[in-house]
């Protein structure tokens, strides 16, 4: 995709035009009626009748040469409503689109409309773009959105040009980050083994300017990660500690220093507390929370973000034959605590604890964030529409549920008080990875791993596991949302603005 940029509308032979349309309490107003009537050549009182720009709702008219696509956004429009617009415009109506396709807002209302909404229409395009198929032995397709030739033509107020131009670019960078990492989620298990995600990590860092270095098992055990190692007992493929680092370019004589932890766990059959079967081929997702990671780090670094950005992904996956771990095995960890294996199928936020240890002790971050799809407790609490946010500092929680808001990515926090930790406390090690009782299943998680934070007064904990992978319109299945990335870069863009 190319993008360019018009302050006029011109309208050319042989082009699909996109309009965007608001509602107003139900309906499509008046005045954007008017306008809609005016270019596409149709009686106001025929629109009415075959269009009420509801959300997502497609209506395409051809006018002479050109094919004018209305585009409903409904009330109340936002980043989110009109990002899943285009997306599912994207994805079930690319055959409307010609290789010089143009976007002009001539029908809605919204605040920072040629900024945030321009931004999200670019985002939504192209990942509304993405295909599954790739494993397909026909697969040969490429969505128009994604070729080479397709230019968007973008109508933009020559005033609100330079601030809509930078919006844009951003949303392709983010777009293009999710969805490469979407394709790694949504990888099955046997193309998707640790050392597949540490390449990821390598290639990325050297093509966009940051730096990865990939830990092998023998610096793994050097190193004392004996809770990654613990539940990579199990598994024929060794494990890897993935650390990534970017160093943004320095402005206003500051610069934050921002940790963030992804678990990795490529596959995750339960381990000797084995999963039921039916829906774990779902399973390959649980690396969620390192994709949300590499994806961030990626954008960050190409978006030039005034930040400086650590990153630790312990990665494994989660298997069962005669040295897997047991229920009862008490461990060690890269901190030195021991921790009682209540449940083997808890094993993210083992590996967790050493990521953090490690990126706390060794990088001294102002700030960290981790990310895992940790919990069914936190599905069955917000469903698919929000992730569980978990922190011990007010600010870095209000940034996040901002960042939420704006993007569309949103979370809820919950609370993290000491009594919920007692439900963590061992007989015979230092803490148990899981409490046993089928209740606070993600705070208790949480409480786990604040254990492994050393006091950090600014640690916030993200249990993506309903929002990371779930329906799209991309397949008849669940798969990767790209959840994570907007959210975070939102995040570090306010903390660096403040």
């Amino acid at each position: 995709m190319t993008l360019q940029f018009q302050t006029d509308f011109q309208p050319k032979a042989q082009q699909t035009i996109i309009i965007p349309v608001s509602q107003d309490q139900g309906q499509v107003a008046d005045a954007p009626l008017k306008t809609i009537s005016q270019l596409v050549g149709q009686q106001e009182d025929t629109l009415f009748r075959s269009f009420k720009a509801g959300s997502k709702e497609v209506l395409s008219i051809p006018n002479g040469d050109q094919l004018y696509v209305l585009l409903g956004l409904g009330d109340h429009v936002n980043f989110s409503k009109t990002l899943h617009a285009f997306q599912h415009l994207a994805s079930k109506h690319s055959h409307l689109f010609t290789t010089k396709t143009t976007l002009y807002w001539a029908a809605t209302e919204g605040n920072d409309l040629f900024g945030l909404l321009s931004e999200a229409a670019v985002n939504g395009l192209w990942q509304g773009s993405y295909h599954l198929g790739r494993y397909k032995t026909s697969n040969g397709y490429t969505n128009i959105v994604q070729q080479d030739d397709f230019e968007l033509n973008i109508i933009i107020p020559e005033e609100q040009l330079t601030a809509a131009k930078e919006y844009c670019q951003r949303g392709l960078v983010i777009a293009q980050a999710q969805t490469e990492v979407m394709a790694l989620v949504n990888a099955p298990a046997n193309f998707k083994q640790p050392q597949d995600l540490a390449a990821w990590a390598k290639a990325s860092a050297e093509k966009y300017g940051y730096k990865a270095t990939i830990w092998n098992k023998d610096q793994i055990t050097k190193a004392g990660m004996h809770a990654l190692l613990a539940v990579n007992l199990g598994s024929p493929e060794p494990p890897v500690f993935i650390v990534l680092e970017y160093q943004g370019p320095n402005r206003n004589g500051t610069q934050p220093k921002v940790g963030l932890v992804g678990k990795g766990v490529t596959f995750d059959t339960g381990g000797l507390s084995i999963k039921p079967s039916a829906n774990m081929h779902y399973m390959k997702s649980d690396m969620g929370g390192a994709a949300a990671v590499l994806g961030t780090m990626e954008a960050a670094a190409r978006l030039k973000l005034p930040v400086h950005l650590v990153a630790a992904i312990p990665s494994t996956d989660n298997s069962v034959d005669a040295l897997a771990v047991k229920p009862s095995d008490v461990i060690s960890s890269y901190s030195g605590k021991s921790i009682e294996v209540i449940d083997t199928d808890a094993e993210g936020r083992l590996i967790l604890a050493d990521g953090l240890s490690y990126i706390i002790r060794e990088h001294a971050p102002q700030v960290v964030i981790d990310l895992a799809t940790l919990t069914g407790s936190s599905v069955r609490t917000f469903g698919y529409l929000a992730a569980a946010l978990f922190s011990n500092d007010d600010q870095l929680a209000h940034h996040l549920e901002q960042a939420g808001r704006q993007t569309g990515e949103r979370v809820w926090r919950l609370p993290i008080w000491e009594e919920y930790g007692d439900d963590m406390k061992s007989d015979v090690a230092d803490i148990k990875n899981f409490s046993g009782r089928p209740v606070a299943g993600a705070i208790t998680a949480a409480k786990f791993l604040e254990f492994f934070t050393d006091n950090h007064p600014s640690w916030a904990h993200l249990d993506i596991a309903g929002t990371a992978f779930g329906d799209t319109p991309y397949g008849k299945g669940k798969a990767a949302t790209g959840y994570g990335i907007r959210l975070l870069i939102q995040f570090l863009m306010s903390v660096t603005q403040e």
